[in-house]
């Protein structure tokens, strides 16, 4: 018997880029052996065509894929071990689109893969019906009991957040600008083209900050990553915590491409604190430990900046300055 159409494709796209602990792609599941004395992280996020991404190239869509999951495992203080992938392509495709489109696609996830030591170890692909559609299951290790959870926030601790924020954001209203639905963003259509294409690429390609982890497992009370716009999921965590606080909005920090967007419209500050697809980390720690913390991320490439500090069990949670209250009203992006 031949093999199945599927079959090939595994063999032929994904078997070249799986890790040892996905066995060659031709079981039905992956062996895993978690480092001695480590807990196991898991994470999945999925994203599909016209939601989460736009006409996007196959190499643009795997890398955003993987990242946004080794985001999570970033804020958890984990280390990554692997993947698994679910694909599915729409049945109307072609055997020569899936091929066109199936190529690049793993070619740059293989990359990915490498460079953020997670290797493929297994999945599955199918043919359905609607958009493009694909979600990755992520494992990743930390040492026993050190996991950094959302819920950790103590009163008094400062609120930081890792690189810069809104990049993302301005850039997908900026490319939405770009394909003629210009409603709102004139101002980053003003921006030089270097600019402008800084803020693209910060849409397209999420960079997740695993450089942070074991800063954060030492230091950090609470974690979580920046994706669904910075005060609604900087509340998520203080309330996940049982804790209220201070957000100061303008003190997130900014890149030269937002400070400049900024200053040709100061009100697209409310698209740069709720929009989303940062892919920083936000976390909570100690003022004690505040210092340590700053030169371990700086050591690293990736430094933290205090926008706040967490108030008592049961207060709310605050915006300030005042003016911009009602950025609590946005909440996160929710699919619901």
């Amino acid at each position: 018997m031949a093999p199945s159409a599927e079959d090939d494709l595994i063999a032929t796209y994904f078997a070249p880029i799986a890790g040892a602990a996905g066995l060659g792609l031709v079981d039905d599941a992956a062996l895993m052996t978690p480092p001695a004395g480590c807990d196991l992280v898991v994470t999945v996020d999925g994203v599909s065509q016209g939601r989460h991404f736009l006409d996007d190239p196959p190499e643009t869509i795997a890398r955003k894929a993987l990242r946004v999951n080794l985001s999570d495992l970033a804020a958890k203080g984990a280390d990554p071990l692997g993947f698994v992938l679910m694909l599915a392509t729409p049945a109307s495709w072609s055997v020569a689109a899936r091929a066109a489109f199936l190529k690049p696609f793993a070619a740059a996830l293989g990359e990915d893969a490498r460079a953020y030591g997670c290797p493929l170890i297994g999945g599955d692909t199918i043919a359905a019906d609607g958009p493009l559609t694909l979600a990755i299951t992520a494992f990743g290790a930390v040492p026993k009991g050190r996991m950094v959870p959302r819920t950790g926030a103590r009163a008094g601790d400062l609120i930081v957040v890792s690189g810069t924020i809104g990049d993302a954001a301005l850039g997908l209203k900026l490319r939405r600008a770009l394909e003629k639905d210009a409603r709102g963003a004139s101002a980053l259509l003003s921006l030089s083209q270097a600019h402008q294409d800084y803020l693209l690429d910060a849409y397209r390609h999420p960079r997740p900050r695993n450089a942070l982890a074991t800063a954060l497992r030492d230091y950090a009370h609470a974690a979580m990553d920046v994706s669904d716009g910075l005060v609604g999921d900087v509340v998520k965590m203080l309330r996940a915590s049982g804790v209220g606080g201070v957000i100061e909005v303008e003190a997130a920090p900014l890149s030269d491409a937002a400070r400049a967007a900024l200053a040709l419209d100061p009100a697209l500050l409310r698209t740069v604190a709720t929009g989303g697809d940062d892919y920083e980390v936000a976390a909570c720690c100690s003022e004690a430990e505040w210092p340590a913390l700053r030169a371990r991320a700086e050591a690293a490439g990736v430094p933290f900046t205090p926008i706040g500090q967490a108030g008592a069990r049961g207060e709310a949670v605050s915006v300030a300055p005042a003016r911009w209250s009602g950025l609590l009203a946005s909440g996160s992006f929710s699919h619901f």
